[in-house]
């Protein structure tokens, strides 16, 4: 049995509030502890987003009574908050700014409503950048002006972990995620996602050239975190006119990793340094004492949407051929997941940044 430290996974959607028909606190930390993660950073782009004290309240008040496994809420920047903000950030996982189009609260039109962001929120944390291509370049770009750091969000493409590469090679303070679709499949992957309907194959980023996702696996070494950007639908919206972008990830992400690990591809050292050292380290984030994962490497199984907890419903990897399985995660000294089942109450999960401040 393979022992893995308890894994951080940055960038989840939790859907609550507003969308809690398609994943909550409950759902999402449950499906997060049976896939071996221990830890969750929540993003704002929820309805309402989290984007001052009132919002950041009410999500923080709803998952301190569901959460299963251990999380912090990041706060959204917005044209106008950039004060609250920075005051609010003790609290907070950190600062998502979304440099390319999104709407409302967290619309950020032009430049010179990010300055204010970057000149007040605390520099002992990440502002995080959901930003493609020339929008990244930009984030890179204030990173080296106001001398702090950022880091950037779901990378796709080659010219990005190439930029993100000359970025850190001259000591740009600037630090990257991948998500495992983009690892894993690429555009001409879609027809087999899609059975038929093609909004199972929309995401943001969308899904790359092959020779983008050969890029990711080249330049691994400036990979700093493996993320999933979980961002679950259900199946109903997914075949609708409009389908939403996104695909749930935490529970599948680990034994995509360890598939790869068995061909070769990648290492358990590089797992543990992307999914819990180097997490802790670009987030600030605690140590979760007697927290462990317990992996079966041998396990030869099928992706089953029927055998998970997430409440959309459905996974893009459908019926994938994996090896390795999660078999049990010990949270801070209590058995948490075991052989399938849950085992800790919804609030066993602890918000890490109020036992930070608590400290």
């Amino acid at each position: 049995m393979l022992k893995l430290p308890g894994l951080i996974d940055p960038h989840v959607h939790l859907r609550e509030p507003g969308a809690t028909h398609k994943e909550d606190y409950d759902s999402g930390t449950s499906a997060a502890l049976a896939g071996g993660i221990t830890m969750v950073l929540a993003m704002p782009n929820t309805k309402p987003p989290i984007f001052d004290q009132v919002t950041l309240d009410l999500v923080l008040a709803s998952a301190k009574k569901k959460a299963h496994c251990d999380y912090a809420q990041f706060i959204g920047a917005g044209p106008e908050n950039a004060e609250m903000a920075a005051r609010l950030a003790p609290y907070a996982a950190g600062l998502k700014m979304y440099l390319d189009s999104t709407f409302g609260e967290l619309r950020l039109d032009d430049m010179s409503l990010w300055m204010p962001h970057f000149e007040k929120f605390p520099r002992d944390l990440p502002i995080v950048l959901h930003s493609e291509s020339r929008s990244m370049a930009a984030g890179i770009l204030f990173a080296a002006l106001y001398d702090r750091p950022v880091h950037i969000a779901h990378i796709s493409l080659k010219e990005e972990v190439l930029l993100i590469r000359a970025a850190k090679e001259r000591g740009i303070k600037v630090t990257c995620e991948v998500c495992p679709h983009h690892l894993f499949l690429s555009k001409d992957d879609i027809p087999g996602i899609s059975h038929g309907h093609p909004g199972r194959g929309e995401v943001r980023p969308r899904l790359a050239e092959k020779e983008d996702v050969e890029a990711l696996w080249s330049n691994l070494d400036v990979i700093d975190c493996f993320a999933t950007d979980h961002a679950p639908h259900t199946l109903e919206e997914k075949d609708s006119n409009t389908p939403p972008p996104g695909f749930p990830g935490v529970e599948t992400i680990l034994p995509l990793l360890l598939t790869a690990v068995h061909e070769e591809r990648l290492t358990i050292d590089q797992i543990i340094e992307k999914m819990h050292t180097n997490p802790k380290r670009i987030f600030n984030l605690p140590e979760q004492p007697e927290t462990w994962v317990e992996v079966d490497e041998t396990a030869s199984y099928q992706v089953k949407t029927s055998q998970m907890y997430s409440r959309c419903g459905w996974t893009p990897f459908e019926g994938w051929q994996v090896c390795g399985q999660v078999k049990r995660v010990v949270l801070r000294g209590q058995v948490a997941f075991e052989n399938g089942k849950l085992l800790v109450e919804p609030g066993y999960g602890k918000n890490i940044r109020e036992e930070q401040n608590i400290e």
